[in-house]
């Protein structure tokens, strides 16, 4: 989709939104699959209700993109824009053991920031790629430790009450890969307490977490982190190795031979090889285990 209406770009430009036409969602997104559409880059959070109201105006559908780091889009002209924050800077403040972080804020570099400064808990996420904010939404974590645990607050825009809002900790589930904000609620910015931790011991738990990843997961290629959740008690990954799925492929999207729950993108897969790949998967392994894998990778589809 593309926004060609002079009084529209105008109106963006005044909102201090950034247009960024025909931009290819391949280059934004870990897999390096995704088609073709316009990008808002949003500078200032105060300005997201006044242009979601002029973009629902003027029936221009939109979807917010975070990191790319856990997603799926679809090929082709995309029929939606996509919005996306641009980091502020700069993007983490520390106020004692409570670190302010914008959503835009690199996780890696986020964890490894609050580290220099003795400040740990999240080691775990130190080879996690994506956003803040995307880590926030699906509850990320790994080693033993999840996102969750340290969030006191969350700044977010609301679309059901199409405004910003404020919400404290308590008021948030979070779950396994899951939490309770809306789809369409938009990340802004998160109050995590982190414990006071010695920066040398945070370093020997990111390099515990490193080894582990390197050892583990196709480091290097493209790939959206596990394609499916483990399903209670079971392990995903477990299952479809134990099917001799490693190094199944459709087309140039592939089942990596390193961790069988990693699909990667060998070459030029398109979004329908790797949704035939995702579904061949899953019904094998509902056949053989009857259990029906759910995604953990976002798709867009529609």
């Amino acid at each position: 989709m593309h926004i060609n209406d002079p009084r529209i770009v105008a109106s963006l430009a005044e909102l201090g939104v950034e247009l960024r036409a025909g931009t290819k969602l391949s280059q934004w997104t870990s897999l390096g699959i995704g088609g073709t559409t316009d990008l808002l880059r949003i500078t200032k959070h105060e300005s997201i209700p006044d242009l979601l109201n002029l973009l629902d105006a003027n029936h221009i559908p939109h979807k917010f993109l975070g990191g790319g780091s856990n997603l799926l889009v679809r090929d082709g002209e995309l029929p939606w824009i996509v919005q996306q924050l641009v980091p502020p800077e700069p993007d983490v403040v520390l106020e004692g053991n409570f670190a302010h972080v914008d959503a835009a804020a690199d996780l890696g570099r986020t964890v490894t920031f609050c580290a220099k400064r003795d400040l740990g808990g999240m080691e775990g996420l130190i080879g996690v790629p994506g956003t803040v904010g995307g880590a926030l939404r699906m509850n990320a974590g790994a080693y033993g430790m999840q996102i969750g645990s340290y969030v006191r607050e969350v700044k977010l825009y609301r679309a059901a009450a199409r405004k910003i809002e404020t919400l404290r900790g308590h008021q948030i589930s979070f779950e396994y890969r899951h939490t309770s904000f809306a789809p369409d609620d938009m990340m802004l910015a998160v109050t995590l307490e982190l414990p006071s931790k010695p920066y040398k011991q945070i370093l020997e738990g990111i390099r515990i977490c490193n080894e582990k990843r390197r050892s583990s997961q196709p480091l290097g290629q493209k790939s959206a982190g596990c394609i499916f959740k483990n399903p209670p008690g079971a392990s995903a990954g477990r299952m479809i190795d134990e099917l001799g799925l490693k190094g199944f492929s459709v087309s140039d999207a592939r089942v990596s031979n390193r961790h069988a729950n990693f699909f990667v993108n060998e070459g030029h897969a398109s979004a329908k090889d790797m949704l035939a790949l995702i579904a061949d998967v899953r019904e094998r392994v509902e056949r053989a285990y009857g259990m029906t894998l759910e995604n953990e990778v976002v798709v867009w589809n529609g």
